[in-house]
C-alpha cells in the first residue's frame, strides 16, 4: 500500500481517479477545490502528510481564459508545480505530472515525444515550463518524475465547453450546430489514461520519462458527431457553421510506440465504446 497525494482530485480526471486508487487500497491525500490548501502556498504543501507518490494534476487549464489572464495561468501552474517538486524532494517521492497536448501544428504523424514543442497558448506554455521544472528536479535532487502528454482526454464526467458533452447536450433538439467539421483529434478514453496512472506509479525507474497518452487514432469532429447520433438513436439534424478558428491545427495522432514498450501500457477502448458510455452516463 502506498501513501498517495492527489492534487486536483476535483477535476475531470482526478474526480474518478480518486475512488480508483482507494480501490487498490492505497492512502489517499486529496487537494481540490473543496480542500482548503492553496497549493501556490509553499510552506502549507510542505506541511501535507509525507507521501510516497504524488499525482499532479491541478492547473488552470481553460485556454480561452489563458489569454484573457495570462498571469494567473503563469502564477498558479507554475508556483503549483515548484511546490510540489519541492515536497517530492524533501519526501523522496515520486512524481506523475499530467501535461497537454504541447506540439502544435505537427511535422509528421504520429507525432513521437521527441516532436520539437510549439505551444499555441499560455496555458499550454505554463505546462511546458511546467515540465521544464520536473526535469530540474530529476537532473539535481533525483527526483523520479513521470510526464504524461494526454492527447484529447474525454469521458461521461466531463463538462461542456468540450466537444463532446457539447455535441451529447444537444442530441435531443432538432438541431445539433457546431462550427468546424474538419479538425482530427486523437481521442483516449479516461479508463485507459486511469490504468496509465497505475502503471506508472508502481513503474520503477529513478529517471525522468515522458509518454504520450492517446488512442493512436484521429477521429474527425464531423465522424464524432455522426457516431453519437447513430449510437443515441437522435435524429437531430447536423449543421456545421465551417467557422474555422484561426491557427487551426488539423490533425493529432499520438505515437504509443514508447509507452507500449516502456510501462507495457495500451488503450483499450474504442472511440465507439467511449462515446457509447458518455451517452449512457448523460441526461440530455
Amino acid at each position: 500500500m502506498k501513501k498517495i497525494l492527489i492534487t486536483g482530485s476535483k477535476g475531470f480526471v482526478g474526480d474518478s481517479l480518486t475512488p480508483f486508487l482507494k480501490s487498490k487500497k492505497n492512502e489517499i491525500i486529496l487537494c481540490g477545490k473543496s480542500n482548503i490548501l492553496n497549493l501556490c502556498d509553499r510552506e502549507a504543501v510542505e506541511n501535507l502528510p509525507k507521501v510516497d507518490v504524488i499525482i499532479h494534476l491541478a492547473a488552470k487549464s481553460f485556454v480561452p481564459d489563458s489569454f484573457k489572464n495570462p498571469q494567473h495561468f503563469y502564477n498558479n501552474n507554475i508556483l503549483s508545480t515548484l511546490n510540489i517538486l519541492e515536497k517530492a524532494k524533501k519526501d523522496s517521492a515520486k512524481v506523475i505530472f499530467l501535461s497537454t497536448y504541447v506540439y502544435g501544428n505537427p511535422k509528421h504523424l504520429p507525432i513521437k515525444e521527441s516532436h520539437e514543442l510549439d505551444p499555441k497558448n499560455p496555458y499550454t506554455q505554463s505546462k511546458i515550463i511546467g515540465e521544464e521544472l520536473c526535469q530540474a528536479y530529476s537532473r539535481d535532487f533525483e527526483v523520479p518524475v513521470i510526464i504524461f502528454r494526454p492527447f484529447n482526454i474525454y469521458g461521461p464526467k466531463q463538462k461542456f465547453p468540450w466537444i463532446i458533452p457539447s455535441i451529447i447536450s444537444q442530441l435531443s433538439n432538432k438541431e445539433i450546430h457546431l462550427n468546424d467539421s474538419r479538425p482530427k483529434r486523437d481521442y483516449i478514453y479516461i479508463d485507459d489514461v486511469l490504468n496509465a496512472i497505475v502503471k506508472a506509479i508502481d513503474y520503477d525507474s529513478t529517471l525522468l520519462t515522458i509518454f504520450n497518452l492517446g488512442s493512436g487514432i484521429s477521429t474527425s469532429t464531423k465522424e464524432l458527431v455522426e457516431m453519437l447520433v447513430k449510437l443515441s438513436n437522435s435524429t437531430a439534424k447536423v449543421i456545421f457553421s465551417e467557422n474555422q478558428r484561426q491557427g487551426e491545427i488539423l490533425d493529432t495522432i499520438a505515437d504509443l510506440s514508447k509507452i507500449k514498450e516502456e510501462l507495457k501500457w495500451k488503450p483499450s477502448t474504442s472511440i465507439e465504446k467511449g462515446l457509447n458510455m458518455c451517452i449512457k452516463h448523460s441526461y440530455y
